[in-house]
């Protein structure tokens, strides 16, 4: 059986789990329990979703990375608000990340959700390899098997919930209560143990709250 490896700063502890299914959830309100690659980030209250992290906008892909969590497979859930501007909201999670350029992320792109266009809704939501699998690289060679539009409307100005499903051979992706998942692809990478970390795209700011890791 895989072992998953944690550890958590502050705690000076790392936890061994082996099929266990103990849930993490990481302090959200300590500046410790994070370092930033390429953004800034403030650490706020949300009176419905208590500590919550915001990210600011830079150019280029930044990272949120959690101070010495690791893992292989599992499932990870968060709640994450972006915004309904044009090319100027990609908010979600990266993981297996091995440094700040090299992870994979699912994300999501909110100005899409509810778009009258139909191509523009299909790319609602997306899983990347970086660097070398950027969401260019696999619409261009796979078109449609890494991206999906959303079933039902979301708003792209509030939370929404995400769970996603990691394993070797699989990754599915939930949003809010909803029973099917709305991405289902095979992973890339084929390293499957890394860091984590709350994941913004280019000229893009989000905000995450409620991060809840369970491994295998």
């Amino acid at each position: 059986m895989k072992k998953s490896i944690l550890s958590i700063t502050g705690l000076l502890t790392i936890l061994c789990f082996q099929g266990l299914g103990q849930t993490l959830q990481p302090d959200l309100s300590m500046t410790s329990t994070f370092r930033a690659s390429n953004r800034e980030f403030v650490l706020s209250e949300d009176g419905s979703k208590g500590p919550t992290v915001f990210v600011n906008s830079e150019e280029g892909p930044g990272v949120i990375w959690l101070e010495n969590i690791w893992l292989s497979t599992g499932s990870i859930e968060f709640d994450v608000k972006g915004k309904d501007v044009l090319q100027k909201s990609f908010v979600g999670l990266a993981f297996h990340g091995q440094n700040d350029s090299t992870y994979e992320a699912i994300y999501f792109r909110p100005f899409n959700f509810n778009s009258q266009e139909e191509i523009r809704r299909s790319h609602s939501v997306q899983y990347i390899f970086m660097p070398e699998f950027e969401w260019y690289t696999l619409r261009e060679n796979y078109p449609g098997k890494y991206e999906n539009p959303l079933p039902q409307p979301v708003n792209p100005d509030d939370w929404f919930h995400v769970r996603i499903s990691i394993n070797e051979e699989q990754i599915l992706v939930y949003v809010n209560d909803w029973v099917s998942e709305v991405l289902d692809v095979k992973p890339i990478n084929p390293d499957s143990n890394g860091k984590l970390g709350f994941w913004v795209g280019n000229r893009s700011d989000g905000t995450f709250a409620n991060l809840l890791i369970q491994p295998d």
